[in-house]
């Protein structure tokens, strides 16, 4: 496939890819950060590290930091799985992460609602983890960080839908309350797919 349509699929999967996602404030990255400790030292999972077109000291998920420019090239060579543009930043899964999901291994990555078609497209099997709170937990996290006020954050997340569309297959956490207990769910479905993907090799 061509792969400036920003997808490029050239191995045959057998591994899965999962990705996280959800709303600004939902903690994804804590959760990940969770799932990379307890899953540390295990050869057959893997968390992606993206490339995104911003600072490297910009705060959030440690990345991969480019140019638009380098993306760019990067993008012609080739060099992602899948690519999107979002909140003006351009990201990257490396392609690279179809050797592990060749080899029947489990990949994570921080993915973005908005890019889930592609993410299909690229992808099979693919599982998508949607993490959710509650429009009056994520407001109490967002003004936290001093961007915009909390009425306009509440009247921006009544607008929005913490549901995904379409024929994927979604398993929905809530990130309302402890952290660790969200944590701990999340483990519990990515060891539930790996139990299932040992079970179908044997």
């Amino acid at each position: 496939m061509n792969s400036h349509s920003g997808i490029v699929r050239d191995k045959v999967s057998t591994g899965t890819m999962v990705a996280v996602v959800g709303p600004s404030g939902a903690g994804k990255d804590s959760l990940l950060a969770i799932a990379m400790a307890h899953f540390a030292g295990r050869p057959d999972v893997h968390f992606v590290q993206r490339v995104i077109t911003r600072p490297e000291d910009a705060g959030g998920e440690k990345h991969i930091c480019v140019s638009s420019p380098e993306f760019e090239a990067m993008r012609a060579q080739g060099a992602f799985a899948v690519d999107w543009d979002a909140h003006g930043l351009r990201y990257g899964i490396p392609a690279s992460v179809h050797e592990k999901l060749a080899l029947g291994h489990m990949v994570i990555a921080n993915g973005s609602r908005s890019a889930l078609p592609r993410w299909a497209q690229a992808f099979s099997p693919l599982l998508i983890i949607n993490v959710t709170a509650s429009p009056e937990v994520l407001a109490g996290r967002l003004v936290a960080r001093g961007r915009e006020t909390r009425d306009e954050i509440l009247h921006r997340l009544n607008r929005s839908s913490l549901t995904i569309e379409g024929n994927y297959d979604v398993v929905t956490i809530d990130n309302s309350g402890v952290l660790a207990e969200a944590g701990a769910k999340l483990i519990s479905i990515l060891e539930r797919v790996l139990a299932g993907r040992s079970q179908a090799e044997t």
